[in-house]
């Protein structure tokens, strides 16, 4: 009887189950968080990305700057890593502060625009907004296409 019941224990711990954003919650996601700019006079690019970093929707406005993408991009990957807002970011890694090291790792932009995205209490993504005058602007458009999916996300 042990030996069942720790064979069953392994197998349980052999397999993982967590909540993914669906492709469709991301564009909409994105596109929300693309509108809530243009409605502010902004033009920006938008990534989502899942819960392990990797792009699930990238857009772009027609008139945002070409390195706006990268930057959403990075800004999304940054807020997943460090499962935490890249605004947030910003005042941890200032220089003599004990996170300032983060800003020295590749691909890690410590901009405002970076919002993680959870589900009943799980991470399951990251929005990065890129193009708005400033980080803070970038975070509210963030913050608004998560808002518009909130019902979808079970927040």
């Amino acid at each position: 009887m042990a030996t069942l019941s720790a064979s069953a224990a392994s197998a349980q711990e052999a397999l993982v189950s967590y909540r993914s954003l669906s492709p469709e919650i991301a564009l909409e996601l994105a596109r929300a968080s693309l509108e809530a700019c243009r409605a502010a006079g902004y033009q920006v690019a938008v990534s989502v990305t899942d819960r392990f970093g990797s792009p699930q929707v990238v857009l772009r406005d027609r008139f945002a700057g070409p390195h706006t993408l990268t930057t959403a991009s990075a800004k999304a990957w940054t807020s997943i890593s460090f499962r935490t807002n890249t605004s947030e970011l910003v005042a941890l890694s200032q220089p003599g502060q004990p996170q300032a090291g983060i800003r020295q790792l590749p691909n890690v932009v410590v901009l405002g625009g970076g919002v993680v995205i959870e589900s009943a209490g799980t991470t399951v993504g990251a929005v990065g907004v890129s193009g708005a005058p400033g980080g803070p602007e970038d975070e509210k458009c963030a913050k608004a296409g998560i808002q518009a999916a909130r019902d979808k996300l079970e927040l």
